[in-house]
């Protein structure tokens, strides 16, 4: 027996969903969201932009994990601060895969004011594919798919032990199914913001209307929603970043909605507590900003080259693995002798210390 899809009910997409399941979560969320908006602005300028960056990079990489890829973080820094005309330390070259993605999630949030279209969507679609391949694969880029290669379906599994999580409308019915999309996404409606947002999220990426992307399309279109939410076009928590967290959570509970019927009360409660969790990390990253900003306050008139500038803040903002001297010395091409130099000019000042092993395996860490 074929399966019906929640876009193959009669009343799609006359979404419905549990008000009295809902208000207390949605309550939650708004006044935390309340809260942290009204901090934001009571920070300084610089602050607030290091913040953005710090969520804008997490939500690039993190949306791009989700679908299982990985994409370079410098490199993702590098390019919203270039494009945000941001003067900071340390930058390196992007590529233009690195771009295209971050161009994306820019301009869903900076223009978060701006209409959807058609035209908009297949611009984000040939920034994520700009040689117009995924892997090895051929993609119709900058448009709806088409059914030259059979049904689109999610799928997982070995080859002949396949099993097909969802399989999308027909490719025949995109323009019609888009349409509906867009012009209900840019219509002013009763509907909380966040709310909209989680539907937004759940319609796109149900209609699948691209080769390959939809999943990161969608992800962005629900963060244009948010920051309409917020009526503020810097981000303050990155939500593709809980997610990647809650993966497994996330596509379980797609994928059961996708089978259900138009009752998405279990979605909308998902995607609230999603959310509540991504604000809640905003706080340990605003630590992270506020330590950072006070350390060079504190070291205005301390003299530190360029080299220990950089790795000073690659510290603050998460070093994988141990910092040793052979690490300072690649990452700021220099030899072993200078980078050694470096390390203990900042241990004499007070802000490198040794970890508790020494030795060969001699690690150093910023003082408390």
């Amino acid at each position: 027996m074929r399966r019906i899809y929640i876009y193959q009910q009669l009343s799609w997409p006359q979404f419905n969903w549990d008000y009295e399941a809902i208000l207390p979560v949605l309550a939650a969320v708004r006044h935390k969201q309340g809260k942290l908006k009204g901090y934001m602005e009571a920070l300084g300028f610089t602050l607030r932009n290091e913040t953005s960056l710090k969520n804008l990079t997490q939500d690039v990489l993190k949306s791009t994990e989700i679908e299982g890829e990985a994409l370079n973080q410098q490199q993702v820094r590098s390019s919203i601060a270039r494009k945000l005309g941001m003067d900071i330390a340390g930058l390196v070259a992007s590529d233009r895969q690195v771009d295209g993605v971050v161009e994306m999630m820019l301009d869903a949030t900076r223009n978060y004011k701006a209409l959807l279209d058609s035209e908009r969507l297949f611009g984000w679609h040939s920034e994520l594919f700009p040689l117009g391949k995924s892997g090895m694969h051929n993609l119709t880029v900058g448009r709806w798919r088409n059914n030259e290669n059979g049904p689109m379906q999610v799928v997982s599994g070995a080859l002949g032990k396949e099993k097909i999580h969802f399989e999308a409308p027909e490719a025949s019915c995109l323009n019609k199914e888009m349409k509906s999309f867009i012009k209900w996404f840019n219509t002013e409606n009763v509907l909380d913001p966040v709310i909209k947002s989680a539907i937004a999220h759940l319609w796109f990426v149900t209609i699948h209307p691209f080769d390959d992307g939809n999943g990161r399309i969608a992800r962005a279109i629900a963060d244009m929603q948010l920051a309409r939410a917020d009526e503020d076009d810097q981000r303050f928590y990155s939500m593709s970043a809980q997610i990647r967290i809650e993966r497994t959570a996330y596509y379980n509970v797609l994928e059961k909605t996708q089978k259900g019927n138009l009752d998405i009360t279990e979605w909308l409660l998902w995607y609230l507590n999603c959310f509540s969790k991504a604000l809640n990390t905003t706080d340990t990253n605003l630590k992270t900003v506020l330590n950072k900003t006070k350390f060079w306050d504190k070291h205005l008139q301390t003299t530190i080259n360029e080299r220990q500038r950089i790795l000073i803040n690659k510290l603050f903002e998460g070093f994988t693995g141990k910092l040793n001297s052979s690490k300072w010395a690649k990452i700021t091409k220099c030899s072993a002798d200078t980078a050694l130099r470096d390390i203990t000019d900042l241990i004499a000042k007070g802000i490198l210390e040794k970890e508790a092993a020494g030795g060969r395996s001699t690690g150093y860490r910023l003082i408390e």
